[in-house]
């Protein structure tokens, strides 16, 4: 800007088109009028230009700086309320999720708490070959399946395995599981799934205040139809994505959603460990080496031999 208003003061005739004026006028322009009036002119209209500001240079790029300003604004009001809108709607549907129940889901709920309760004022005793203090997650297994089948529920310890891929590592997990075909009116078999150790399986430190709400509202022991678990975990999984995002985390693979998935529903084997089955008793085996024809068969009736011609 210095550079053209000397070049205007010097008489310089160059290119004016900057300041509004062509260069076939500005070569025309000192024939039209005296050298010291064409100065005069050139910087009236260059001044010109800054007297309907407030005079100063400034004010342009003040003036630049200020629309900048109201845009970046913008754009932080609206991830403020995307943001907002996220964690409400992750809320609602947990809330949502937690509330619906059904009959068969209390019942076997009720009895785990009375399960875990005996158990606990019973003191938990681990009975390992290498015995942990204060009880195992395995014996605690055990001990809870076999007072949950005594309660009459078809009830296992469900063992989950899944091999390792590009996005998650090989793991397995085991957990309760409560296998029910009257409750089901299609005749389909409906599976309940009993976590002991729930809440802590999406626990994460140094999370959000909004995260840390969505997981305090989980249940510590999670008893729930296999549908509803699922759910669970397409709620939960994002937003431990956003969280750690936000507070500029690393998301470790057992973190994502397909590791969580594979936790209750990978290739999994049912079993009864420890548990004693009760086995209808086996029907007497008889060989035909040994078969009395006389008692077993029908009486038989005695024929005449006729001879044949």
């Amino acid at each position: 800007m210095s550079e053209v208003l000397s070049r205007i003061l010097m008489g310089d005739s160059g290119d004016y088109r900057g300041i509004g004026i062509a260069q076939g006028e500005a070569e025309n322009f000192p024939k039209k009028k005296g050298e010291a009036e064409m100065r005069a002119s050139v910087a009236d209209v260059f001044f010109g230009l800054f007297e309907e500001g407030d005079g100063s240079l400034e004010s342009v790029s003040s003036g630049a700086n200020s629309i900048d300003d109201e845009e970046e604004g913008c754009e932080d009001v609206e991830s403020v309320a995307k943001r907002k809108s996220f964690w409400e709607a992750q809320h609602q549907l947990l809330n949502a999720t937690l509330s619906r129940t059904s009959s068969l889901e209390s019942k076997i709920r009720h009895t785990t708490k009375e399960a875990l309760k005996e158990i606990r004022s019973a003191g938990e005793v681990c009975r390992c070959p290498r015995p942990v203090y204060g009880g195992c997650r395995k014996c605690l297994l055990r001990d809870m399946c076999t007072r949950i089948r005594n309660a009459g529920f078809d009830c296992a310890i469900y063992k989950s395995k899944w091999r390792s891929s590009p996005d998650i590592p090989s793991g397995e997990h085991a957990y309760l599981d409560v296998v029910d075909k009257v409750s089901s009116k299609k005749g389909e078999v409906v599976r309940v799934v009993i976590e002991v150790n729930f809440r802590a399986e999406f626990e994460i430190a140094k999370a959000n205040e909004e995260y840390n709400g969505l997981v305090n509202r989980l249940p510590e022991v999670f008893v729930g139809k296999e549908e509803r678990l699922k759910t669970l975990i397409k709620i939960l999984c994002p937003a431990a994505k956003k969280c750690m995002k936000e507070k500029k985390m690393h998301m470790g693979p057992w973190r994502k959603q397909k590791y969580m998935q594979a936790k209750w529903f990978g290739t999994s084997a049912r079993t009864m460990l420890g548990v004693p089955v009760q086995r209808v008793p086996s029907k007497p085996k008889a060989s035909m080496l040994t078969f009395d024809l006389l008692e077993k068969l029908p009486t038989m009736q005695h024929f005449t031999a006729v001879a044949v011609v």
